[in-house]
């Protein structure tokens, strides 16, 4: 059995990962843990974890967690990075939810994130944790960079035309919708019911932190750097990122045949067939991406629509998954779940 440690069990991204780690066959739960909530059991903040979880939340100094295999942080930025060395050291491997370790430029991630990195030396080592790209890497990895969620969709979607070089890679368009739960569990007028509901509204036009880490992304698969324009969107609904993609092609090639040549082993991309529309609600609470691509009026641009769970390919999914392949066991294992309908 793997024994795992989740550092931050309390929110959104936190208990989905107990969620899934609950009825994963190969995982032992050894320590969940919460500062403001320490002594609570699990079972009573979450109803939903009755009978799986008979854990209590701990106090992080607490918490035994170098005697863990993998410990995860489902915490805010800038916690991971002060606490992973001493893990490494001790033989645990670290997979991070947020985002200390995605930005290879440190000093970029600084002005992103507006504080000093704390372990600058792990982020060259870090793996970022893109199955569909970095696979062999992950396997051997000892600090996990789990993808953001708006970067997983839109990575994703792009890939296959990077890879093989048929568009113009200076003029990306990604135009991304995200429903609420994308803003964590915390009290924030913007988030509330009142001020959500029946509404649609653009944010971080000028710069979202998400948008280096995607261009990073691309950059590494172009072999060269890209432009790209991020828009995100909040949508009034809990689960869900519908990213919609537009490039120019350079070149005439079968689309529909690219893409699922491209995915074709990959447990957790599905194309759909040809004129398809994925909906975000045919992905609920499962770890897969679905995918349509169409070139509208047979012009000279290419649009990706791409859909997943935010909080699940786009979160706790996918650090099971890189976990499954870190620990060289079925890449499936405890996420080969039906989505959620309706």
């Amino acid at each position: 059995m793997i024994k795992v440690g989740v550092v931050g069990g309390t929110g959104y991204t936190g208990v989905e990962l107990l969620r899934l780690l609950a009825g994963h066959p190969a995982v032992q739960l050894v320590a969940i843990t919460s500062r403001g909530d320490a002594g609570t059991p699990v079972a009573a903040m979450f109803p939903s974890l009755r009978g799986r979880v008979g854990l209590e939340f701990v106090a992080p100094q607490d918490a035994d967690l170098e005697s863990c295999d993998v410990v995860f942080f489902a915490t805010p930025n800038g916690i991971a990075m002060q606490q992973a060395r001493s893990l490494i050291d001790a033989g645990v491997r670290v997979i991070d939810l947020a985002a200390d370790f995605r930005i290879r430029d440190v000093a970029e991630w600084q002005k992103w994130y507006g504080m000093t990195h704390a372990a600058p030396e792990l982020v060259a080592e870090a793996v970022y944790g893109l199955p569909e790209v970095n696979r062999a890497a992950i396997r051997g990895a000892r600090v996990l960079a789990n993808p953001g969620c708006y970067p997983t969709a839109v990575q994703l979607g792009f890939i296959p035309l990077i890879e093989a070089g048929l568009i113009d890679l200076g003029h990306l368009v990604a135009d991304a919708k995200s429903g609420v739960s994308g803003a964590g569990r915390k009290a924030e007028v913007n988030a509330l019911f009142a001020e959500a509901a029946d509404s649609f509204k653009a944010y971080g036009v000028g710069g979202h932190r998400h948008l280096p880490e995607i261009r990073q992304g691309l950059g590494l698969v172009a072999n060269e750097p890209v432009g790209l324009t991020f828009v995100p969107h909040l949508t009034p609904m809990v689960r869900g990122i519908h990213a919609t993609l537009y490039a120019r092609l350079t070149r005439d090639v079968d689309l529909q045949g690219l893409y699922e040549a491209r995915y074709r082993d990959e447990p957790f991309v599905d194309v759909l067939p040809s004129g398809g529309h994925p909906e975000t609600r045919s992905v609920r609470a499962s770890n897969m991406c679905r995918i349509a691509v169409h070139r509208p009026q047979g012009g000279d641009v290419v649009v990706v629509l791409s859909v997943i769970d935010n909080l699940v390919k786009g979160a706790a999914g996918q650090a099971v998954q890189n976990m499954n392949i870190m620990f060289d066991i079925d890449e499936r294992l405890g996420l080969d779940i039906v989505p959620v309908s309706p």
